[in-house]
C-alpha cells in the first residue's frame, strides 16, 4: 500500500476515534444531569410540599418570590362587560437552596424541567380574572430552570380575560386604568412575600395595536391585602388606556352633525310643501333616534350621565326642534 493511502488511513481511524468520544463525553455528560436530578429530586429527598427557608437560610422569614411579565398582546377591551383580554409571559424567581447541584467546572449552567408538580411553587393568582387559559399547542409552554445555587425560575405562556372597572362619564373622550393583580392565595406575608424584580419588571411587545385604544403608560405597584384570615402579598399593574378618538369621530359625530343640518333644509323648502317638510322632519327624528339607541347598545346601563349622552341629547334637540318650528309656523299662518 503506498505511503499516502497509510496516511489517509490514520487520518480516517483518528477521525472516527474524535467522534466516538465526542458522543460518549455527550452522553456522560447527560448522564451526570440525569444523577444530578435524581440526587436533587429522588424520592424521600426532596419535599415540594414544603416552603424554601427565607433569607440566608432562615426558617422564619419569609420566602421571597420575584416577579416580572412579558405583555405579548392584549386582544379587546369591552366597555359593555367591562374587561379586558391579554396574553403574557408570566415569570417568577425564587431561592431553594435545597435544589443546589454541582455545575461540574461552570459547564451545567441550569437543569430544566417541564414539569411544575416537581418542585415548590408559589400559590399566586390572578385576583381580578374572570377567563384564563394556558397554551399546549405544541408542547406546554412552561418550563422551570434550577441553577447551581439553587435559584428557581418559573416561565408560563397564559392568556387572561381580567375585569377592568370603567368610569365612562367623559365617553368617549376618556381615559381608562385597568388593572392585572396578582396574590397569595393562602400564604401570609408571614411566610410568603411578592416581589417586583428590580430593572424592567414589566415588558410589552413593542408592535401592540389596539384597536380603538392607545396605550399609554403603565406602572408597578403593591396592593397588599389584609383580611380575617391574615395579610397577603400582592402585585399590581396598572394599564393606562387613551381612547382613539378618530373612530368615534367618524362614525358618531359627524353622521349626528350631517342629520341635524339635513333637518334645517326644511326651512328652505315652499311654504306649502307640508308632506315634504313633514317627511323630512320625522326621518330626520327617527333616524337620530336610531343613531342614540345603536350608541347605548354598545355601552353598559350605567346610572350616571356621559358626554356622549349630552352630544345626542343636543343633535335630537335640534332635530326634534326644527320639526316643532314648522309645526308652529304652519299653525301661526294658518290661524292668521
Amino acid at each position: 500500500m503506498a505511503p499516502g493511502h497509510y496516511f489517509w488511513a490514520i487520518f480516517y481511524f483518528a477521525c472516527l476515534c474524535s467522534a466516538s468520544l465526542a458522543n460518549n463525553a455527550k452522553v456522560n455528560f447527560r448522564e451526570k444531569e440525569k444523577k444530578i436530578l435524581d440526587q436533587i429530586l429522588g424520592s424521600g429527598k426532596y419535599d415540594a410540599r414544603i416552603r424554601p427557608s427565607g433569607i440566608n437560610g432562615t426558617d422564619d422569614k419569609a420566602t421571597q418570590v420575584y416577579v416580572n411579565m412579558f405583555l405579548r398582546s392584549i386582544s379587546k377591551i369591552d366597555d359593555y362587560k367591562m374587561e379586558y383580554s391579554v396574553q403574557l409571559t408570566f415569570r417568577e424567581q425564587w431561592l431553594d437552596e435545597r435544589l443546589k447541584f454541582d455545575d461540574i467546572g461552570g459547564r451545567l449552567k441550569y437543569l430544566t424541567l417541564t414539569d411544575p408538580n416537581r418542585v415548590w411553587m408559589p400559590d399566586l393568582f390572578f385576583s381580578n380574572e374572570k377567563e384564563g387559559h394556558f397554551h399546549n399547542i405544541i408542547m406546554p409552554n412552561v418550563y422551570i430552570r434550577i441553577f447551581p445555587y439553587g435559584s428557581v425560575l418559573y416561565s408560563i405562556r397564559i392568556s387572561l380575560t381580567l375585569a377592568c372597572p370603567m368610569n365612562l362619564k367623559l365617553y368617549p373622550l376618556d381615559r381608562q386604568v385597568c388593572s392585572l393583580r396578582m396574590a397569595s392565595y393562602g400564604w401570609t406575608t408571614a411566610d410568603l412575600v411578592f416581589l417586583w424584580k428590580e430593572g424592567d419588571p414589566v415588558q410589552v411587545v413593542k408592535n401592540l395595536h389596539l384597536p380603538r385604544f392607545t396605550l399609554e403608560k403603565f406602572l408597578t405597584d403593591y396592593c397588599n391585602s389584609k383580611t380575617i384570615t391574615g395579610e397577603y402579598s400582592c402585585l399590581k399593574v396598572d394599564l393606562l388606556f387613551k381612547r382613539e378618538f378618530s373612530y368615534y369621530l367618524i362614525q358618531i359625530y359627524i353622521p349626528c352633525c350631517m342629520l341635524v343640518i339635513v333637518s334645517w333644509v326644511s326651512f328652505w323648502l315652499d311654504q306649502g310643501a307640508v308632506p315634504a317638510r313633514v317627511s323630512l322632519g320625522v326621518t330626520t327624528l327617527l333616524t337620530m333616534a336610531t343613531q342614540t339607541s345603536g350608541i347605548n347598545a354598545s355601552l353598559p346601563p350605567v346610572s350616571y350621565t356621559k358626554a356622549i349622552d349630552v352630544w345626542t341629547g343636543v343633535c335630537l334637540t335640534f332635530v326634534f326642534g326644527a320639526l316643532l318650528e314648522f309645526a308652529l309656523v304652519n299653525y301661526a299662518s294658518r290661524s292668521g
